[in-house]
């Protein structure tokens, strides 16, 4: 099982995954779309209650010898601008998954725990964007309940920009 674990989006592991994913991004990046930009996360903008940045480490590579797991995906979210509406907005950021971990449920669950989280900070919407090139995070992020919304900023990676309204939980438990 997955766990998450909060940390500096300047930590070494989250540098270590964030690099891994910017080059990555660069490499495969559609040439009739340009080059991609690579924008550094502000380190203040993941800070709770405005943001978090969270690192999953899956299973020890071996417990026996008592050797750590690895850090193996990486997320964020963060407080921007509220809708015109005046809800509040949550931002998914750099949703990596390595590539060892893909396929295995890892990218659903770290969605899962950034939407949790935003719901606590008391997100009304929850939003993204991504590239169409990254068809397997369309079709997570369809999958999970988001739908297609106008763009809600400039980012000249987007192709798509997604939004889902945020589910309070009732104190009971019972949503």
């Amino acid at each position: 099982m997955p766990r998450f674990r909060e940390t500096s989006v300047s930590s070494p592991d989250a540098a270590a995954l964030l690099t891994e994913y910017f080059t990555e991004r660069e490499s495969t990046f559609p040439s009739a779309q340009g080059t991609y930009t690579t924008t550094l996360p502000d380190a203040t903008a993941f800070v709770p209650p405005g943001g978090v940045f969270v690192v999953v480490e899956g299973e020890a590579a071996d417990p026996d010898a008592g050797r750590a797991s690895e850090p193996i995906a990486c997320g964020g979210i963060r407080l921007i601008a509220p809708s015109a509406s005046g809800a509040v907005r949550y931002e998914v950021k750099h949703l990596y998954v390595r590539p060892a971990g893909r396929g295995l449920g890892l990218g659903r669950a770290l969605l899962d725990e950034l939407e949790r989280r935003a719901a606590a900070f008391g997100a009304d919407e929850i939003v993204l964007d991504t590239n169409d090139s990254l068809a397997a995070a369309g079709g997570l992020y369809r999958s999970a309940g988001y739908a297609t919304i106008e763009p809600y900023n400039a980012n000249p990676n987007a192709t798509t920009w997604y939004g889902k309204a945020v589910r309070a939980e009732d104190p009971r438990g019972t949503a």
